[in-house]
């Protein structure tokens, strides 16, 4: 089996304007798709570093002395960098959510399709679980993520079922949780609300947007003059924090203007969003929702 089909490969990669002596960085290595590119179009002297906390992801580690993974969480990206002695990098590739290979491993936990243990943790040593979010978090935690990651209306319901029904015994696999959410799966609707709940919980499990937010704050200072970005989102609470982040350079409010009244931001976006051709989506489903950006500092 495949680790993970990468999405938009080319363009991602064209996205980077890749510089033969370059310094680049892929904070999502997964099966090494992206990674692997970048190296096809890099000269002898240039330099890959790549990010990856899932411990499966280890075993796709490529045989290159240009190429470094380092088994971390992005968020801690450049203090990584600096321990490899690296202060500024020419371009930074991201594809962010979850890998083909974890959505298909059953015992991770991260797929509607299979019965498995609530766990969906992308590093396993974490001590937040799945299973911690739904048997012990309190209501009113619940409803916030159901609400703030799954933009699920029902979400108040949801959690008032979810702490009741745990009293008798706890909701230890996915199935149990199907089971106790059962009333809120219409028919015809049903994939669609299960897969907003497990991205709901999938996310406070690994903190995924705290994550990103400390991630993209460090990009400005992380890339060198003209340095470019490369960014692939799959829901829209990604999409909206890269895409705001490149705008205004915040999360949140508007950024300060110079004397000339013109707005202070490090980044500048290039192109138009790229979304995925029909072939693409044909031959790879998971890309139906991809949405990549580019910026470059300037």
């Amino acid at each position: 089996m495949e680790y993970h089909n990468p999405v938009l490969l080319k363009e991602t990669v064209d996205g980077l304007d890749i510089k033969e002596d370059g310094i680049y960085v892929d904070v999502t290595f997964g099966g090494g798709g992206h990674s692997k590119e970048i190296l096809r179009r890099l000269g002898p002297n240039g330099k890959l570093y790549a990010f990856d906390q899932d411990p499966d992801a280890l075993e796709n580690t490529i045989d290159d002395e240009r190429f470094t993974l380092i088994h971390e969480n992005f968020r801690h990206m450049k203090r990584f960098l600096r321990f490899y002695g690296v202060k500024q990098v020419d371009g930074i590739l991201a594809d962010f959510g979850v890998s083909s290979h974890q959505f298909d491993v059953a015992e991770r936990g991260f797929s509607t399709r299979f019965e498995a243990d609530l766990d969906m943790r992308m590093n396993q040593k974490s001590d937040l679980s799945a299973f911690h979010v739904v048997n012990e978090y309190d209501e009113e935690q619940l409803k916030q993520v159901l609400l703030q990651y799954g933009e699920l209306r029902q979400a108040p319901a949801m959690a008032k079922v979810i702490v009741e029904e745990r009293e008798s015994e706890p909701i230890k696999t996915s199935e149990q949780l199907k089971s106790v959410l059962k009333r809120f799966l219409q028919h015809k609707k049903e994939n669609k609300v299960l897969a907003q709940i497990y991205q709901a919980i999938r996310i406070e499990v690994n903190q995924e947007i705290e994550a990103l937010k400390e991630f993209l704050l460090q990009t400005p200072e992380v890339l060198k003059q003209d340095g470019r970005l490369s960014f692939i989102s799959y829901h829209s609470l990604e999409d909206r924090l890269v895409k705001r982040f490149i705008r205004n350079g915040l999360f949140e409010g508007e950024p300060e203007r110079d004397m000339f009244g013109n707005y202070e931001v490090p980044l500048k976006k290039v192109g138009g969003l790229i979304v995925p051709t029909r072939e693409e989506i044909k031959m790879n489903n998971r890309a139906r929702s991809a949405k990549l950006r580019i910026a470059k500092k300037f």
